[in-house]
């Protein structure tokens, strides 16, 4: 049954794989704005969801399998970049998105996102990236150290906890509360969550991105990328190069934001969303 988040946001599901996929949403007729989370889960978009539905656009932040709200458990195999943009893929058939359907990767989620562009997964008419991976910026280190086996192995949940809290905390830099810390570190306290983040750690691989570049730099679509200046983990270096090299790109600079920036600046990265796909 849905669930109200905020004013007109809901929290819904549909099977994918026999798994219910998750997902927050404002039901109503619009182009259609996929936003794709990374290493947190689809929280992250909760604060421009609104203003994205206030505009005429029918925004879908969905939680990856086994992450978030979603169900089902990632593997290693299941959580590289390709096997997350089928996912993705097949998560838009089970809702019938038909047509085209712009999308919004943030983390790794902006990995998918170029995926799906590149290899046709989907009519992708124009894709934004805020804060993602590009060429070899990742795994950053808290991440790449679960590619190991057995440091994944000898992990504790105190220890995958303890780690996500400081990530959490450092990516919403001046938004960061207690409260908004515990808001989104919750998932994690399921150990089914944990492993399939563990999975996407141990996952990731930035040959994913660095194989995307010859096609991005053929392509003539549309593509935004929007950048938390004060990000530790993805260096706004990173979005400088990607906007000089890929043609038909864009960058805003997001002042005084961090990794997640839709916490630190919601109304100035909804109004650049809009802009942007409405034009």
């Amino acid at each position: 049954m849905p669930e109200t988040i905020e004013l007109n946001v809901l929290r819904t599901t549909v099977q994918v794989d026999g798994h219910e996929a998750s997902y927050l949403t404002v039901e109503q007729d619009g182009p259609i704005v996929l936003l794709l989370h990374g290493t947190y889960w689809s929280r992250v978009w909760l604060p421009v969801l609104g203003s994205l539905a206030e505009a005429g656009l029918r925004p879908i932040a969905v939680d990856l399998p086994g992450l978030g709200r979603s169900g089902g458990e990632l593997t290693l195999e299941t959580a590289t970049v390709p096997a997350l943009a089928e996912w993705v893929a097949r998560f838009a058939t089970a809702l019938k998105l038909s047509g085209p359907v712009a999308v919004v990767g943030h983390d790794i989620g902006g990995a998918v996102a170029q995926h799906l562009l590149v290899h046709d997964r989907m009519e992708v008419p124009a894709l934004a990236l805020a804060n993602s991976v590009t060429y070899d910026s990742w795994p950053v280190p808290g991440v790449a150290r679960f590619r190991n086996p057995e440091v994944v192995a000898a992990t504790t949940a105190e220890e995958v906890l303890t780690g996500r809290r400081l990530s959490v905390t450092t990516a919403l830099a001046g938004a960061a509360t207690e409260a908004l810390i515990a808001e989104y570190l919750d998932p994690w306290t399921d150990a089914r969550v944990r492993r399939s983040w563990m999975a996407m750690a141990g996952a990731a691989d930035s040959r994913y991105t660095l194989d995307l570049v010859p096609a991005l730099q053929q392509s003539t679509t549309p593509k935004l990328l929007i950048w938390g200046e004060d990000d530790g983990f993805q260096k706004v270096e990173y979005a400088e190069r990607f906007a000089w090299e890929i043609p038909h790109t864009a960058l805003v600079r997001i002042p005084d934001a961090g990794h997640i920036p839709m916490e630190n600046a919601p109304d100035r990265i909804a109004g650049t969303l809009v802009e942007f796909f409405m034009r």
